[in-house]
């Protein structure tokens, strides 16, 4: 088993390294153990909202954070590859949060600014760097800004400027990456690569988006696919029922995973 020195640094190095990171969001332990046996897989994040929909719970801190917690520890344990937790907006005390999540075993975070007053943003941000510093953990933040998920602009290149100004702001406390979810095209996702730099930007996958071999050339460092994942598995689960209530059989190719 990696010490959890050893998984930080590999999950810093893949941000780092010239190859997209992609990371297939998980939910709970067998979703990690099926998608860790992939050979192509070299890290594992969880989904905030597949968790919450998993234990009964909407999106959005509405889980307790020690229900949240534990299931991400269930995940960590599941696994020897580096694991990163969507800590949502870092349920009011980023810091504190970080440090209970690298005491189950994670080394990378997302965090939402959810569009607060720049600067508290930008603190909450340097708490959680600060914190993963002082537990001695390399530590992969994922500093997200919700610029892209908001109205509070109305113009795209307003969006950009806006989420380039608070991504730069994260880097500068020590965030690894700056991660902008929306429905990106191709002109966005360039202009935000020239203000935050090569390799500087994660994004999320959704219906629609840039496949990553794009995304890839365009200087992105890190994909996601959020509760899409889970989404995906709801969706063949609920297809193979209805093909079962129909008179059909399980569908062929279907194997043992656990």
């Amino acid at each position: 088993m990696a010490t959890i020195t050893e998984r930080g640094a590999e999950l810093r190095r893949l941000h780092d390294a010239p190859e997209l990171l992609q990371v297939v969001n998980v939910w709970d332990a067998i979703s990690a153990t099926t998608i860790a046996a992939l050979p192509e897989t070299r890290a594992l994040a969880t989904a905030s909202h597949s968790i919450a929909a998993t234990l009964g719970y909407e999106d959005g801190e509405n889980i307790p954070l020690d229900l949240m917690l534990d299931m991400v520890g269930r995940i960590v344990r599941a696994t020897d590859l580096p694991v990163s937790a969507d800590l949502e907006g870092g349920y009011a005390d980023a810091g504190e949060t970080v440090r209970r999540a690298i005491g189950v075993g994670v080394v990378g975070a997302n965090l939402e600014d959810r569009m607060r007053p720049f600067d508290e943003a930008v603190a909450v941000n340097r708490d959680a760097v600060r914190a993963a510093e002082a537990e001695g953990v390399p530590f992969a933040l994922n500093a997200r800004t919700d610029v892209f998920l908001r109205d509070a602009f109305p113009s795209t290149e307003e969006k950009i400027e806006e989420a380039v100004r608070r991504g730069r702001a994260f880097l500068d406390v020590g965030a690894t990456s700056v991660f902008v979810p929306g429905l990106l095209d191709e002109p966005t996702v360039t202009a935000l690569v020239g203000g935050l730099g090569d390799r500087k930007l994660s994004v999320i996958a959704v219906p629609g988006s840039l496949p990553p071999a794009r995304l890839h050339e365009l200087g992105v460092t890190r994909v996601s696919y959020g509760p899409w994942s889970q989404r995906v598995a709801l969706t063949a689960l609920q297809d193979a029922a209805q093909a079962l209530y129909a008179g059909g059989t399980l569908p062929s190719g279907t194997r043992a995973l656990n």
